[in-house]
């Protein structure tokens, strides 16, 4: 990483943090000019301008008479002077389509008037030439972070007014996303997606399938290396990244009874052959959408009988959920119909007590089958449980159905052979108006599948 630091001679060192660059009146005279013109060009509006328009009057509607502020977030540190990659809040993002471009620090503001709100976008205006921030500041800096859009670049790609950010003037009886309501309805207005959103979901899913398939093609890497998760986490990983703006949560690189652990992110473990692997991960598209995808496979191409027969449980789970969904149904029904599989295999192998009404078989099968999908991974998160988990299906309604059976490697209540065995089935759905689509379907599901799907990319010698 460059740093700022110049001799001693020539500025007095900040510790603290970048040290400071030249501020003599020859050295900026000197940074300012001779520079060749470089022409502002407009961009068409972006495709997704329309929608983000539809999705402001919605917003709107609920706050008649009051001032709303989105804002996208600052930068969150890391490290003394070293910051995370910036995303924007996802409500921010949603209402005005500003994606993986967008600027830390601004603002959505709603202005009220008779019938609605003015919508105008306040950020950080690009520091000229004329200005030190060009050379000298880190954060905004065109020399630090390279060239950044102007406010008429904006205005003209979202549809949307823009403003210069220290025009913005924060006021007493603004309503924020820490107010509870304007966080909920900015998560309920996604419930249902628009026809925009559906294509960015499936380009998600898409290019999580090919992370899919650079994973298996990179398996006799991983197992030669005494971390191989590691390898698997990173081959997915660049794949993100070349396809979209990174991933949509930390993946899940889980081998052999690491399966178990159902957020298992330390991904430092071996990559055995006779083992299983689960990859639970999602490509996030420039525009914030991810997918959300788990694949359980054998290592060896090969599942032995016990792995068969949980594959095999888990599945037949995930297409009884897969095969109730359709509008006017329940959320919660959703992960009903699955575990009324899960109980009734759990039980025909007598892992589970006499049954008197409780749900033992939840000891492997502890977390729900399903979440909404969008922007966030768990999109939706500040919905009222009425319109969630009780909510009604709708047609452009985007979830998981992700059953799976972990048996822990300590686990004294089933029998050696299935202790350390941990398989995970996810595929994201798009409710329509007569069932659902399974965004992920092309992506192999059954264990005859699978196994081709694994032994295809071991004899091609990848």
């Amino acid at each position: 990483m460059t740093d700022s630091a110049q001799s001693t001679h020539e500025v007095e060192i900040d510790n603290s943090n970048r040290s400071t660059t030249p501020q003599s009146d020859a050295f900026v005279e000197y940074l300012s000019t001779q520079w060749a013109d470089r022409p502002e060009t407009l961009p068409e509006a972006w495709p997704v301008a329309v929608h983000a328009a539809a999705r402001r009057r919605a917003f709107s509607a609920h706050f008649p008479g009051e001032r709303v502020v989105v804002a996208a977030g600052a930068m969150k540190q890391r490290s003394n002077d070293t910051f995370y990659q910036y995303r924007a809040h996802s409500a921010f993002a949603h209402l005005t389509g500003w994606g993986s471009a967008s600027e830390p620090g601004a603002v959505l503001v709603f202005e009220p008037r008779d019938g609605g709100h003015d919508a105008t976008v306040y950020f950080r205006e690009r520091a000229g030439r004329d200005s030190d921030e060009f050379f000298a500041n880190p954060e905004i800096g065109e020399f630090w972070i390279g060239p950044r859009p102007s406010l008429e670049q904006v205005a003209a790609a979202l549809g949307v007014t823009t403003a210069p950010l220290d025009a913005f003037l924060a006021g007493l009886d603004d309503r924020t996303l820490d107010d509870h309501e304007v966080a909920r309805v900015a998560s309920e207005l996604r419930l249902v997606k628009d026809a925009y959103e559906l294509v960015q979901m499936q380009s998600a899913v898409d290019a999580t399938a090919q992370g899919f398939d650079d994973v298996l093609a990179a398996l006799p890497r991983a197992s030669a290396h005494p971390r191989g998760e590691r390898v698997v986490e990173g081959v997915f990983n660049q794949r993100a990244r070349l396809e979209g703006n990174t991933v949509g949560y930390e993946t899940i690189a889980a081998s052999g009874p690491h399966a178990c652990t159902l957020h298992w992110i330390q991904n430092d473990g071996a990559v055995r052959e006779g083992d299983l692997l689960l990859l639970d991960a999602g490509v996030e598209l420039d525009s914030l959408y991810t997918a959300d995808i788990t694949r359980t496979v054998p290592i060896s191409g090969a599942f032995t009988d016990v792995q068969r027969r949980v594959y095999d449980a888990v599945l037949e789970a995930a297409d009884a959920a897969r095969a109730i969904v359709r509008p006017g149904i329940r959320f919660r029904d959703v992960h009903a119909a699955a575990m009324e599989v899960i109980e009734r295999r759990t039980r025909e192998w007598g892992f589970l007590p006499e049954e008197d009404g409780t749900a033992y078989y939840r000891r492997y099968m502890v977390h729900g089958t399903s979440h909404h999908l969008g922007m966030d991974v768990h999109d939706c998160a500040q919905a009222r449980r009425d319109m969630y988990m009780d909510g009604i299906l709708e047609p452009g309604m985007v979830f998981t159905i992700e059953p799976g059976l972990y048996f822990q490697p300590d686990d004294l209540t089933v029998p050696e052979e299935y202790r350390g065995i941990g398989v995970r089935i996810e595929d994201d759905i798009v409710v329509t108006e007569s069932g659902c689509i399974n965004l992920s379907a092309g992506i192999p599901r059954t264990a005859r599948e699978v196994e081709a799907w694994v032994q295809g990319h071991r004899g091609s010698g990848s």
